[in-house]
Protein backbone atom coordinates (compact mmCIF):
# COMPACT_ATOMS: atom_id res chain seq x y z
CA UNK A 1 0.00 0.00 0.00
CA UNK A 2 1.35 3.42 -0.76
CA UNK A 3 2.00 5.39 2.35
CA UNK A 4 0.12 8.57 1.56
CA UNK A 5 0.30 11.39 4.07
CA UNK A 6 -2.27 11.88 6.84
CA UNK A 7 -3.96 14.81 5.11
CA UNK A 8 -4.55 12.73 1.98
CA UNK A 9 -5.84 9.76 3.99
CA UNK A 10 -8.26 12.03 5.86
CA UNK A 11 -9.50 13.62 2.63
CA UNK A 12 -9.96 10.25 0.96
CA UNK A 13 -11.72 8.74 3.99
CA UNK A 14 -14.18 11.54 4.79
CA UNK A 15 -17.20 9.49 3.73
CA UNK A 16 -17.69 11.18 0.37
CA UNK A 17 -16.69 9.46 -2.83
CA UNK A 18 -12.89 9.57 -2.78
CA UNK A 19 -11.29 11.71 -5.43
CA UNK A 20 -7.70 10.55 -5.65
CA UNK A 21 -5.31 13.11 -7.13
CA UNK A 22 -2.23 10.96 -7.60
CA UNK A 23 -1.43 7.40 -8.60
CA UNK A 24 -0.43 6.72 -4.98
CA UNK A 25 -3.78 7.97 -3.71
CA UNK A 26 -5.59 5.87 -6.30
CA UNK A 27 -3.65 2.79 -5.15
CA UNK A 28 -4.49 3.69 -1.54
CA UNK A 29 -8.23 3.82 -2.39
CA UNK A 30 -8.09 0.46 -4.17
CA UNK A 31 -6.27 -1.09 -1.22
CA UNK A 32 -8.64 0.29 1.41
CA UNK A 33 -11.64 -0.98 -0.57
CA UNK A 34 -10.06 -4.43 -0.93
CA UNK A 35 -9.24 -4.64 2.77
CA UNK A 36 -12.80 -3.60 3.67
CA UNK A 37 -14.10 -6.33 1.35
CA UNK A 38 -11.91 -8.87 3.12
CA UNK A 39 -13.00 -7.80 6.59
CA UNK A 40 -16.70 -8.17 5.67
CA UNK A 41 -16.24 -11.90 5.10
CA UNK A 42 -16.73 -14.29 8.02
CA UNK A 43 -13.49 -15.99 7.04
CA UNK A 44 -10.90 -14.18 5.05
CA UNK A 45 -8.62 -16.93 3.89
CA UNK A 46 -6.57 -17.38 0.76
CA UNK A 47 -9.57 -17.96 -1.49
CA UNK A 48 -11.14 -14.63 -0.49
CA UNK A 49 -7.81 -12.86 -1.09
CA UNK A 50 -7.61 -14.61 -4.45
CA UNK A 51 -11.07 -13.20 -5.27
CA UNK A 52 -9.71 -9.71 -4.69
CA UNK A 53 -6.72 -10.35 -6.94
CA UNK A 54 -9.07 -11.71 -9.62
CA UNK A 55 -11.29 -8.64 -9.37
CA UNK A 56 -8.25 -6.36 -9.72
CA UNK A 57 -7.04 -8.33 -12.73
CA UNK A 58 -10.46 -8.25 -14.42
CA UNK A 59 -10.77 -4.51 -13.75
CA UNK A 60 -7.28 -3.97 -15.19
CA UNK A 61 -8.13 -5.89 -18.35
CA UNK A 62 -11.44 -4.07 -18.80
CA UNK A 63 -9.76 -0.69 -18.25
CA UNK A 64 -7.16 -1.57 -20.87
CA UNK A 65 -9.79 -2.76 -23.35
CA UNK A 66 -12.16 0.20 -22.89
CA UNK A 67 -9.77 3.09 -22.21
CA UNK A 68 -6.14 2.35 -23.08
CA UNK A 69 -6.57 0.42 -26.35
CA UNK A 70 -8.79 3.08 -27.99
CA UNK A 71 -6.33 5.77 -26.91
CA UNK A 72 -3.43 3.80 -28.38
CA UNK A 73 -5.35 3.28 -31.65
CA UNK A 74 -6.10 7.00 -31.87
CA UNK A 75 -2.42 7.83 -31.33
CA UNK A 76 -1.35 5.25 -33.90
CA UNK A 77 -3.67 6.87 -36.43
CA UNK A 78 -2.39 10.35 -35.59
CA UNK A 79 1.32 9.51 -35.49
CA UNK A 80 1.67 6.48 -37.73
CA UNK A 81 2.48 2.89 -36.92
CA UNK A 82 5.95 2.10 -35.61
CA UNK A 83 6.09 -1.33 -37.25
Amino acid sequence: MPYVDTESRDRLSDGAWPRPRTAGELNYCFTVLAVEYLTEAPESGYSRMNEVIGAFEAAKLEFYRRVVAPYEERKRSENGDVY
